[in-house]
């Protein structure tokens, strides 16, 4: 017996030692050190992954602040093995422990032994077996520093948690955070083995290979070594477990029910984050025709429709059949492939590339994970849409559903374009109400079914280069959508795309001038090949912040849903002037804009280039205060002017002044007397001030405020001013040309002219009174810089004032749309001739179009209305007065 005792101290004292004191030795963790071979065959197993290094710096400073743990959605020896490895040799937080896992090869033989040994030891001694969740090894490893990996579906851990009453990661996890005062993160991981799209039908590959969402064995592999560059590994927005608890909706809860909310939220964070990456599940034509023919709602309204028609419900069908066939589209990677590689082309060869910055894309991405996104661009060029669904494709994006026009469905633009996500839509709804309300189902359907919509809230290209007042047709029916519950969250992307020039320059300069647009043809597409062969510059996009709906709604104090039409207009217009504030504030700065402004604003008798620097300079100066962004090639300013010059010499925009052009005058002989070389002279040539006009107001928008506070203050015609003598004429002039500009309506105007006075005061044309608040005093360099900003309006004044001549020559009916055009381009033209007119560039169609239908607003209909075209005629002439 003591014999026996001795063997079992022994042996006592043995295990002990090769169980280092420890039970907690479980094939649920896999160590850090392994073997070399080991290493060196994961490595090369994993190393042709991408790593997203913003993912790895935010799980470092997780691991700072608190416990992490990764969570994925399905279980996959795969996946586990790529964060154990990758992540640990990039010195980021990587899982060693897997809740509910077994990790038999890559253990070593020691630890293999180690775990067998201790659980049989453990149930010999203790008569039980050695559970990680009883034994709390997995908090003391969590609290120890180490990181931990759950799974959210799989049939062992249903089996486990709703059969056989088994213990819950998450519910330990849970339990374990109401006992810290660490946060325990949860970070979501999306694992994608392709970019391409789900569709609802996988076929026979499908079937034996897996999909994208959960891939076989056998692709995984192929995967991995044919195309790892597919392969795609991203965190999700982390969930902290502390501040989960602490929800007001989650005091009072059952841990259980918190177990099921927290795997919930869970796996909706990584599906929403795959429909971020692949977009929605791809339906068929037909699965969507029968989704919204089978809608409750949609049925009801065309039964009450066949009542009141006296028809039957299903002649209506074939209708609403051929409408989706027009709208809808299509959405086919193939042909998504074939127009990236045209873009790149397009972007290698006609342009100098894209200037986009990584901070747009994040913000893209983030808001897209929370719901669908609808994305806002300004629309200067056919190549917008283009080129925002190239950017989106080629960093692991889902290319949006595009609004396109009807006008752009020819032959075979139109087949290329719907099977790369544009859907069309006709320009006008007036009298087609079956079609209107098609459309609008079409739209609840996208958006319920999280897809990421593109439109352009101007309606169409910008022909004059600054923002086109908003078109709310399509806003509302998103609006509309969303207050019918398509979507729990709706995100607007204001987007700005500009270029140092554009493709169109020719044919909106037509337009402008009074030319009918030209309809889009497959002849037209021929006929433009001719640019092809210019370059025109970069290209620049860059994304505002997101606007989320109920930020907009919060501001408002009745529920969107209890708004009558007249209120819900109201939202809309008040998102819509967001969205187009949004976009000018991400305007860039080109060289070739600040040119044209720069030239277009008094130099009558041309100027050289060291004038020319000057007057940039100031202007860029101005800029900088306004924190705007100013273009990469501005960083060597003198460069950059002097490459828009000679580009804008060469497409005789500007010219060279010629000594024969001055030999009316007494200069050529005063050159010949001077010694000195002198420097060349430039001009605006006059027939293309209008192109220059395009680029000019592309930057406009930062000079709009300055200008209108420069012409309040000069109109005052005294060198001491107070603040509130320019405030209601600053408003006034904020209304009349309410139709070109778009304002800050959220800031009042005192505070406004404010900030426009401290750029004044620090650019030391304006000085503050030493006594009296709030009054300036105008330097004699100020009048002049003055003048030059208010310059930048000189041209409206001169349209509208030429529109209000022939309106009060003119009875209301007695000439058409066209036929007005055409009076006031040629009322303009004579007056150019005669010198009464000084800006070619008043000369638009787009300006006469803004200012009729402001004047027609003001009661201005007929040339009875004398009194009021008098008041107008008046104030108009006094503020030219003071123009340069």
């Amino acid at each position: 017996m003591r014999i026996l005792n001795k063997i079992m101290a022994f042996f006592r004292r043995w295990m002990d030692r090769f169980l280092q004191g420890t039970y907690d030795h479980f094939w649920c963790h896999l160590p850090e050190k392994r073997g070399w071979l080991t290493r060196l065959m994961l490595r090369l197993f994993y190393t042709g992954i991408t790593v997203n290094e913003d993912d790895l710096e935010s799980l470092r400073q997780m691991q700072k602040d608190g416990i992490v743990v990764f969570a994925t959605k399905y279980r996959s020896l795969f996946e586990t093995l790529y964060f154990h490895n990758r992540y640990s040799d990039l010195k980021a937080p990587f899982p060693e422990i897997a809740f509910d896992r077994r990790f038999v090869l890559g253990q070593p033989i020691l630890r293999i032994f180690r775990i067998i040994l201790g659980h049989i030891d453990h149930m010999l001694r203790f008569r039980a077996v050695h559970n990680p969740y009883k034994s709390h090894y997995f908090r003391r490893q969590l609290c120890a520093g180490k990181s931990a990996l759950v799974s959210m579906v799989s049939e062992k851990g249903f089996y486990k948690r709703y059969v056989k009453q088994g213990p819950d990661p998450l519910t330990y996890l849970l339990r374990m955070q109401m006992d810290l005062e660490r946060p325990i993160y949860i970070a979501p991981h999306l694992f994608l083995y392709g970019t391409k799209p789900q569709k609802t039908k996988h076929g026979v590959l499908g079937a034996g290979f897996g999909t994208e969402e959960k891939p076989g064995r056998i692709k995984r592999i192929s995967t991995l070594f044919r195309t790892p560059d597919k392969l795609l590994v991203e965190m999700s927005e982390p969930i902290n477990l502390k501040k989960f608890i602490e929800k007001p909706k989650h005091k009072n809860r059952t841990i259980e029910y918190l177990s099921y909310a927290l795997r919930q939220k869970i796996i909706e964070r990584i599906n929403q984050h795959r429909r971020s990456v692949l977009g929605p599940v791809l339906k068929t034509p037909l699965e969507l025709k029968e989704t919204v023919l089978r809608n409750e709602e949609f049925r009801r309204y065309l039964q009450d429709r066949a009542i009141s028609q006296g028809k039957q419900v299903q002649d209506f069908h074939k209708e609403v059949d051929k409408y989706l066939t027009e709208i809808a589209a299509k959405y086919n990677t193939n042909y998504i492939n074939f127009l990236r590689i045209c873009v790149r082309w397009l972007t290698d060869n006609m342009f100098d590339g894209v200037d986009l910055d990584n901070e747009s894309l994040r913000k893209f991405r983030k808001a897209s994970q929370k719901g669908p996104v609808v994305l806002v661009p300004c629309h200067k060029s056919h190549i917008d849409y283009l080129i925002l669904s190239y950017l989106l494709f080629v960093n692991n994006l889902p290319c949006p559903l595009i609004a396109a026009g009807k006008n752009l469905s020819f032959f075979p633009m139109g087949t290329i374009f719907r099977n790369c996500g544009a859907f069309f839509i006709r320009r006008t709804f007036k009298g087609a109400a079956l079609y209107s309300r098609v459309f609008a189902e079409y739209i609840h359907r996208l958006l319920e079914e999280g897809f990421n919509i593109e439109f352009f809230l101007e309606g169409g290209r910008s022909r004059t280069g600054k923002l086109v007042l908003p078109k709310f047709g399509l806003l509302s029916i998103l609006l509309a959508a969303y207050r019918n519950g398509a979507c729990k969250n709706l995100y607007f992307m204001p987007i700005y795309i500009g270029y140092d020039r554009v493709i169109e320059e020719g044919e909106y300069l037509h337009e402008v001038e009074g030319g009918q647009k030209k309809a889009e043809s497959l002849s037209g597409l021929v006929k433009a090949r001719k640019v092809l062969k210019r370059r025109y510059g970069s290209i620049f996009v860059r994304f505002d912040e997101p606007i989320h709906i109920q930020a907009v709604l919060s501001q408002f104090d009745k529920p969107f849903e209890k708004m009558d039409n007249a209120e819900q207009g109201v939202v809309c217009r008040n998102l819509g002037h967001r969205i187009i504030m949004a976009i000018n504030r991400q305007t860039v700065v080109t060289p070739q804009s600040l040119v044209a402004a720069a030239v277009l604003t008094d130099f009558p008798d041309g100027f050289t280039e060291a004038e020319l620097f000057e007057r940039v300079g100031l202007l860029i100066s101005f800029l900088r205060n306004q924190d705007a962004e100013l273009s990469s090639t501005l960083e060597d300013p003198k460069y950059a002017v002097k490459s828009a010059l000679e580009s804008f010499v060469n497409d005789k925009f500007i010219k060279v002044i010629e000594e024969d052009d001055d030999k009316d005058n007494n200069e050529e002989e005063e050159r010949e007397k001077d010694s000195e070389p002198q420097e060349t002279r430039y001009k605006v040539v006059d027939k293309r001030r209008i192109n220059l006009e395009y680029y000019k107001n592309n930057c406009i928008s930062f000079f709009v405020p300055a200008a209108l506070a420069s012409l309040c203050v000069l109109a005052d015609e005294d060198e001491t001013f107070n603040l509130s003598q320019i405030v209601e004429p600053y408003e006034e002039l904020q209304t009349l040309f309410k139709n070109e500009f778009h304002y800050d309506l959220d800031t009042p105007l005192d505070q406004q002219l404010r900030k426009i006075l401290k750029i004044a005061i620090d650019q030391h044309y304006v000085i503050p009174h030493p006594t009296l608040p709030e009054t300036y005093t105008v330097t004699e360099e100020g009048k002049k810089i003055l003048g030059i900003y208010a310059s930048f309006l000189k041209n409206f004044f001169e349209s509208y004032l030429l529109v209000l001549k022939v309106m009060s020559l003119q009875p209301a009916k007695a000439l058409d749309k066209k036929d007005r055009m055409k009076k006031f381009s040629a009322m303009g033209f004579s007056q150019y001739k005669k010198g009464e007119l000084s800006c070619m560039e008043a000369i638009s169609k787009i300006t006469f179009e803004n200012a009729y239908s402001f004047f027609t607003a003001q009661g201005i209909k007929d040339k009875e209305d004398v009194e009021k075209i008098e008041e107008y005629n008046r104030k108009l002439n006094r503020y030219l007065s003071f123009l340069p």
